[in-house]
């Protein structure tokens, strides 16, 4: 096929355009010059004169055409896999500037889970002073589910409990990590003590966190064995902390809750009796790989920062602390 010459102010390769290279991948996902043309709003002949001129440049077809069905050639499937993340990484550069340009604006919907307590709120408070533009929804995620709300987009960010180990997902800035406490009922026979070593929870069924969670995170949460290697009893599975600290009330196991929550969750039927020799609890900021914007990074961006300021303040924890370590 011939094309036409090279268009004035073309960009990249010789004469190549970025609206041929958008058709192009448009018309690999519709395989259908109508509904190409609909999503790009143009003309089924405007659609055909890009594919021309493209294919021109490249010196081969991409597109196999008939009077029943558009399919790619083998050479059009290699160059689909080869621009795509290009094409994007382009168009995310080019939103990134447009979006520095004009500020963050826009709405950001932040997900938390149990307890939005004042190291949540302090990020969300400094994000809005550097960005009053940006509009910040806050919602709660499950607690058996820390992972879903992100997956299915009804969350941009989610503020949760580590570790985090999903190829899909991003951990980002880490708030500073706490000492863990048990809850118990104020009736139970450990109540009264000071603090417990990680070695006592063997006599102790934990609750833990439910489904759909993955076991590894649920695990991390309600350990299933000592430091020493003696096993901990499996107590129920809840889905909300609520739903925990209420069986926790009922005596029906210990609950381990980071101390900022412990705090925050003050009842007269449950006491929170801190635990040695575990490892310490942290949250993390956390987004979908594919659904990262200026928005995102300029929370995780603050959450960092703020996090520093408190971990070299009197009292604030260190840098081991803060990896959880």
């Amino acid at each position: 096929m011939s094309g036409p010459p090279a268009p004035a102010g073309a960009v990249g390769a010789p004469g190549l355009e970025l609206r041929e290279l958008e058709c192009f991948l448009v018309l690999s996902e519709e395989l259908h010059f109508g509904r190409t043309g609909e999503r790009l709003y143009v003309s089924q002949s405007r659609i055909s004169q890009l594919l021309r001129s493209l294919e021109s440049r490249i010196g081969a077809r991409l597109v196999d055409r008939t009077s029943r069905r558009v399919r790619l050639t083998p050479l059009g499937e290699e160059f689909r896999k080869s621009l795509r993340p290009a094409y994007d990484a382009l168009r995310a550069t080019v939103d990134s500037a447009r979006t520095a340009a004009r500020g963050i604006e826009g709405r950001l919907t932040i997900g938390f889970q149990g307890t939005a307590d004042d190291r949540i709120m302090r990020a969300i408070d400094a994000f809005h002073a550097r960005h009053p533009g940006c509009v910040t929804q806050i919602v709660e995620v499950p607690l058996c589910d820390p992972f879903g709300a992100l997956r299915s987009g009804a969350v941009d960010v989610a503020v949760t409990l580590l570790p985090v180990a999903e190829p899909d997902l991003v951990l980002g800035a880490v708030f500073s990590a706490q000492q863990q406490t048990v809850a118990l009922s104020v009736r139970h026979p450990l109540a009264s003590r000071a603090s417990l070593s990680a070695e006592e929870l063997a006599g102790l069924p934990l609750i833990s966190p439910d489904g759909p969670a993955p076991v590894y995170w649920r695990t991390a949460q309600a350990p299933t064995a000592t430091p020493g290697g003696r096993p901990i009893p499996a107590g129920p599975r809840v889905s909300t902390l609520q739903e925990g600290l209420t069986l926790t009330a009922a005596g029906r196991g210990g609950m381990l809750l980071c101390r900022p929550t412990a705090e925050y969750h003050g009842r007269r039927d449950v006491v929170f009796v801190p635990v040695t020799g575990l490892p310490h609890s942290a949250l993390g900021v956390v987004h979908h790989a594919a659904r990262e914007t200026a928005r995102v990074r300029a929370f995780t961006t603050t959450v960092r920062d703020v996090t520093a300021v408190t971990s070299m303040s009197p009292g604030g924890a260190n840098d081991q602390e803060r990896r959880g370590m």
